[in-house]
């Protein structure tokens, strides 16, 4: 349980205006505020009405989260708004939908859960269904800015494989279909590094100075250099974050840049040689460069999942709970899975790939970690990264 002074200082921090409202209810639940008195404190201190984050429905089989299974959504709109990351679906999903159903896609694309989560949070964004990976989906959830699935109408639900089915940030799956899960490990040019890097001390090697990038996030970079400690990829430990602050600006000397999805090109291109990416950038990379191969770190890494939702007070419901039904089917998701080069969480799905991309053995798992809310903690990782950055 927090102390007094803990508490004081949280309200002290919004009253004043040092910390977002996002933060202080992150924080706050983090502290065990319920709901209810979250949104007596908000509407207190805005001096307008707030409605308190609602927390999720209580855990249970999948089917029987969100609203009653009598629930109508009514009948099928003729328009979807999506907003997914940029290359991260076949080039024929949406037109193959179209097809079917007669609703019209409008598709947008952001590059990181970041950019997600401002747009949703000054609300009116009027998407339909948005991507985000688990932690992310758990802030939104507990910020009430997500609508219950209604299971009847997602017929296809039987199959998803059991890794991901009630997962510890979405509870009997209650906001989420599964939409295509990742690790975050090392991409680099065989014919360039050698021996292979086995793990995160490979950015700390000057001898491919600006030769390397990693991902312009901090939940990545600063999750590397905790692993290389043997600590959590989503620690709150101020000693362990003061270690993987000096070893992120030590690995920031020997960077080109910190850069995400358009990393890709260079690797090709052979202007970078080893890059902190996702597993299935990687293998989409490796399509134009087979030279391109990809390292999970010996000292471990993410694993993730991001999952369809659909926002609160999304327009077209029942189009949204269409398309998530369409994306179930094993045929529509192997082609997903082959064109973006990440798994797919359909179990009927998995043997069909070109490519297998298997569920992690039990010996990957081991290494593995699924990334957490950080709560309170959010505001010290934000400062660290401020000062990487500055550094």
């Amino acid at each position: 349980m927090p102390t007094k002074k803990e508490t004081d200082d949280l309200f002290k921090s919004l009253i004043e205006g040092r910390l977002p409202r996002r933060d202080f209810i992150r924080a706050a639940l983090a502290f065990g505020a319920s709901a209810t008195a979250l949104g007596s404190v908000l509407e207190a201190c805005s001096g307008e009405t707030a409605e308190a984050p609602k927390p999720p429905p209580p855990s249970g089989p999948p089917t029987a989260a969100g609203p009653a299974p009598e629930a109508d959504l009514g009948p099928m709109e003729t328009e979807l708004n999506i907003y997914n990351w940029s290359d991260y679906i076949a080039e024929d999903t949406v037109a193959n939908f179209e097809k079917e159903t007669g609703v019209k896609v409008k598709y947008d694309t952001y590059e990181s859960n970041e950019e997600l989560l401002a747009k949703l949070q000054v609300g009116g964004s009027g998407y339909d269904i948005v991507v985000p990976t688990g932690y992310i989906l758990s802030v939104l959830s507990a910020q009430n800015l997500l609508e219950p699935l209604v299971k009847k109408y997602l017929t296809n639900w039987k199959n998803v494989a059991p890794l991901f089915v009630n997962p510890t940030f979405d509870p009997s799956n209650t906001f989420g279909v599964p939409w295509q899960w990742g690790t975050t490990g090392i991409a680099y040019r065989s014919d360039k590094i050698t021996p292979p890097p086995e793990g995160w001390a490979l950015f700390l090697d000057a001898k491919y100075k600006n030769k390397m990038t990693m991902l312009n996030d901090e939940r990545d970079v600063i999750g590397a250099f905790l692993k290389l400690r043997g600590k959590s990829l989503s620690s709150a430990d101020p000693a362990d974050l003061e270690a993987a602050k000096t070893d992120a600006i030590a690995a920031k000397a020997n960077l080109k840049a910190f850069i995400s999805a358009e990393v890709k090109g260079q690797v090709v291109s052979g202007d970078v040689w080893a890059a902190q990416l996702w597993n299935g950038d990687t293998a989409q990379a490796s399509k134009e460069e087979p030279n391109i191969k990809y390292c999970l770190p010996k000292e471990g890494a993410a694993f993730w999942t991001d999952s369809l939702v659909i926002p609160k007070g999304a327009p077209h419901k029942r189009a949204a709970h269409a398309f998530m039904d369409f994306i179930l089917r094993p045929d529509v998701a192997t082609s997903i899975s082959d064109f973006t080069g990440y798994g797919t969480p359909n179990a009927e799905a998995v043997a069909k790939l070109a490519v297998p991309v298997p569920y992690p053995t039990e010996e990957e798992l081991k290494r593995l970690e699924i990334q957490k809310d950080l709560g309170k903690a959010a505001q010290a990782w934000d400062q660290l990264w401020t000062e990487i950055g500055a550094a």
